[in-house]
């Protein structure tokens, strides 16, 4: 590979324009196992391995851009979340951070439900061999088409997000000579996302029914006199990328509640609660998420503090976590086709893949951390931005970020915690092609989602 020298731009502190970025790290080299999947490490020639596989190796093989999971990691995860909560609640892996079969299979082995809010997904659980009574169907707009499949394979639960919902799901069941379970989806008025939360006007969403002004109340009532539903519970969720608890606290106290108000005019006490997911995982080493056993230890005394205060028997928790299973266990490797310093600025590094790849940097200005991986380095750190080579100026994969200053056009680059909403978000723009999903394990690798080729895109394009 060329290493050609180049102008290089700034490389201190006292000199760096203002930014998404922290002091360069004493160690280029050091891959954070904070945000790195569990096999990762380098070998002995500077090159980053995952299952045992360098990515020099795994990118002469399959290419790139492409994902690259790490199957023990991603199992193990599965592992810590059921172990974590255990028999007495259900943990539904929330299909639209990543899905595909193979994961659904893993998942299956593995103990977890799923969540999913799509005919596509409910056909890919399907087609794996997901028990249906084990999926979960979510959604602000089911179309009936939807519905009416997920009542006839008999899935486990359909969350109703609006009154119109409640009718129709009840309507299509007794036309099936069923019972549907369901759970009311409400708006507990708290938003939280990262390390904070708010409390009180979150209502104006698209999603759930607001317990404001008794909305949620009157869900209820509706869907209790329906012969056509077996209501089992009420679901909530807060936020994303959620590290504190204190947003859990507030939102099980309110449906709690909701279910005193329940017992107290229908006297019955629902079963069950779903608290959602959300929870945070780590994109640069400054992020600290809660491990498994820990939110669950929270979870479960905030919902049996609020239950035995307004005398109720706690109901069975669920929680969907998505990003907190799949998001750390895949990076995305690219190599870089062009390097460009602006002097007083930073350098830009343009690689062979971008939004079309991974959204999430132009779409929520989201952090990530990146670095050098088909080799070491003892040049200087100087600050960079990761580009795509999508023709708009947003196209950014990470903002700000420190690579060493002799990176250069062929080397290899990786962006870690990349398993999450990247390849389900992925697009075609400017006809790029998707990257393949190429799951890794004890020395061997397989590919799990193909990469798109040119004649699938045209076979789509019938004019």
């Amino acid at each position: 590979m060329s290493r050609s020298a180049h102008p290089a731009g700034p490389r201190h502190a006292d000199v760096l324009p203002e930014g998404h970025y922290s002091a360069p790290p004493a160690d280029l080299n050091r891959l954070d196992p904070k945000v790195w999947a569990r096999t990762v490490g380098r070998n002995d020639e500077g090159q980053a391995t995952v299952g045992g596989l360098s990515v020099t190796e795994l990118a002469e093989e399959f290419g790139t851009p492409a994902y690259f999971l790490d199957e023990a990691d991603f199992r193990a995860r599965c592992r810590a979340w059921a172990d974590a909560f255990g028999q007495e609640a259900d943990v539904f892996y929330a299909g639209k951070a990543f899905l595909s079969r193979a994961v659904v299979r893993w998942l299956k082995e593995e103990g977890l439900n799923l969540d999913v809010c799509s005919a596509g997904e409910l056909s890919t659980a399907l087609s794996a061999g997901m028990p249906p009574e084990r999926i979960a169907y979510h959604g602000n707009n089911k179309s009936h088409e939807e519905i009416r499949r997920a009542v006839e394979v008999g899935v486990g639960r359909i969350v109703l997000d609006s009154f119109q919902e409640i009718a129709r799901v009840a309507h299509i069941a007794e036309s099936l000579g069923k019972r549907q379970r369901v759970q009311i989806r409400v708006t507990v008025g708290v938003e939280a996302h990262t390390h904070e939360f708010i409390a009180t006007a979150h209502e104006d969403q698209k999603f759930g029914i607001a317990l404001a002004g008794g909305q949620a109340a009157e869900a209820v009532r509706r869907a209790l006199k329906l012969d056509g539903l077996e209501l089992i519970g009420i679901h909530s969720h807060i936020g994303s990328q959620i590290f504190d608890m204190a947003g859990f606290e507030v939102s099980a106290r309110r449906v709690v509640q909701l279910l005193a108000e329940v017992r107290d005019e229908h006297g019955i006490e629902l079963p069950e609660i779903d608290l959602g997911g959300g929870l945070g995982i780590a994109y640069t080493s400054d992020d600290d998420p809660r491990e498994p056993h820990h939110i669950a230890k929270a979870l479960n005394e905030i919902v049996t503090r609020e239950c035995e205060s307004a005398g109720l028997a706690t109901p069975r928790i669920s929680v969907e976590p998505g990003r907190a299973i799949v998001g750390p266990t895949a990076f995305t490797l690219y190599e870089v086709g062009t390097v460009k310093p602006l002097e007083g600025l930073r350098t830009y590094v343009s690689v062979d893949g971008g939004m079309s790849d991974n959204i999430r940097t132009a779409l929520y200005d989201a952090e990530y951390s990146v670095a050098l991986v088909s080799r070491t380095s003892e040049a200087e750190p100087i600050l960079s931005r990761v580009v795509g080579k999508h023709c708009e100026s947003g196209d950014i994969v990470v903002r700000d970020a420190f690579l060493p200053a002799d990176i250069a056009p062929g080397d290899l680059i990786a962006v870690p915690a990349t398993g999450a909403y990247c390849r389900s978000m992925a697009s075609n723009y400017n006809h790029a092609l998707r990257p393949p999903v190429v799951a890794v394990r004890d020395g061997e690798a397989r590919v799990i989602v193909r990469r798109e080729t040119e004649e699938d895109l045209l076979r789509l394009d019938v004019g």
